[in-house]
């Protein structure tokens, strides 16, 4: 269940506090009515066909609301024996997300899931309570049914009216738009609480190498992360959300650990093909998929949509090495050639990106990045981690309340 909000639901317009209370990183949390509903929805595992899937699930408050195992996709369905098709992504930081749209410069920007199909929080809440390989409910009707059974039911509907659960899509939408206020108020979900973020308010240093990193990350010659993950303030003195909520082609290797991909046949092509089907004409956006927050990244256990790098140090290599040592992440062929960009039919290999550092390589270049710097960024992103405290300088996944 990826998340996010339009922005004219973002933070600030919703109850949810004020931007400056975001910026402060105040983690002290009293919800509405509707988000303490969203709450209990978000961790019930009874709304779900095997009765063993909640959102928590996917999306584990200790691990950064990210999964807390290294799969490559999540199992679901109504016997939990079913493969989803795409690494589940932290729910973080999404508040002030947008629809999807495109910028100015034709920029695909905004939208939630990694192909930017779902609209808002609300929308994107709705999928994998009916998604087979997810919750995998029937029908509206089976959710609301489930709902009806609940120990908050009544509460339900005190908050949404007498003759809710009467009424299977009024029902529907309304749990959905619980869950939207439950990650929009609750501020776990935008606690800027890391280490980096005491250090923007001037009450922390970062060491040598953390220092070191972040000069990498920030270059444009070196890493050049913070061309999609932007890590400075805004002029309103917003803190970073590192990412800029737009789509790259990477050319991530195929992952043999997901099922749908033991058909030959099959590619998950992204943006241009999601299920909305308007952007099928597009293929210039084909392999593309979202640009995710780095924030807690250095808890996450499976990396890329499709969960093939299993460490940060292995991501991290695979975009400066991508194009100097292919033969590292590609199957190569009996004659010697590397199968690079694999997870792609042919036709749309020229879509990856190959321009911007550090892609613009070839074998026999250096990597942008040296072994020991890799590590200094590391031990930069490991500031990002929410929950960091001044006394014991390390970091836990969830802020405190």
């Amino acid at each position: 269940m990826t998340s996010g909000l339009a922005l004219c639901l973002a933070l600030a317009g919703c109850g949810g506090g004020s931007a400056s209370t975001a910026a402060s990183g105040s983690s002290s949390t009293t919800l509405s009515a509707q988000a303490e509903l969203g709450k209990k929805i978000f961790a019930d595992t009874s709304l779900s066909a095997s009765g063993q899937q909640a959102c928590a699930s996917c999306h584990d408050p200790e691990n950064g609301h990210a999964p807390s195992n290294a799969l490559a996709a999540q199992m679901g369905g109504a016997d939990m024996t079913l493969q989803g098709g795409r690494n589940s992504p932290s729910i973080r930081y999404l508040q002030t997300n947008t629809a999807f749209y495109f910028a100015a410069d034709g920029t695909p920007t905004g939208g939630f899931f990694w192909d930017g199909r779902a609209a808002s929080l609300k929308d994107q809440a709705k999928g994998p309570f009916l998604n087979p390989v997810e919750m995998a409910n029937t029908s509206v009707a089976d959710v609301v049914a489930k709902l009806a059974a609940t120990s908050y039911a009544a509460e339900f509907k005190t908050v949404f009216g007498a003759d809710i659960l009467t009424r299977p899509a009024d029902a529907f939408d309304r749990m959905a738009q619980a869950l939207q206020q439950y990650q929009l108020e609750d501020s776990e979900f935008h606690a800027y609480t890391s280490k980096y973020d005491a250090f923007l308010r001037g009450q922390t240093t970062l060491t040598e190498q953390e220092t070191r990193g972040l000069a990498l990350f920030n270059s444009a010659t070196k890493g050049n992360c913070a061309a999609c993950h932007p890590s400075s303030q805004s002029p309103n003195g917003a803190l970073p959300l590192f990412t800029d909520f737009t789509y790259d082609v990477l050319g991530v290797p195929r992952n043999p650990e997901l099922s749908q991909n033991a058909d030959a046949s099959y590619y998950d092509l992204g943006l241009c093909a999601r299920s909305t089907g308007d952007l099928t004409a597009r293929t210039d956006l084909c392999g593309a998929f979202k640009v995710p927050s780095l924030r807690n990244v250095a808890l996450r256990k499976a990396f890329f949509h499709n969960g093939y790098f299993k460490t940060l140090k292995d991501a991290i290599t695979f975009y400066v090495q991508r194009d100097t040592n292919p033969e590292k992440f590609y199957p190569v062929g009996s004659d010697g050639t590397v199968q690079k960009f694999n997870d792609l039919p042919a036709a749309y290999h020229a879509n990856v990106n190959t321009t911007e550092v550090p892609y613009n390589r070839k074998p026999g270049d250096a990597p942008a990045l040296s072994d020991s710097e890799i590590e200094d960024v590391i031990a930069f992103l490991n500031t990002l981690t929410d929950g960091w405290s001044a006394s014991s300088g390390t970091a836990s996944a969830s802020a405190s309340h």
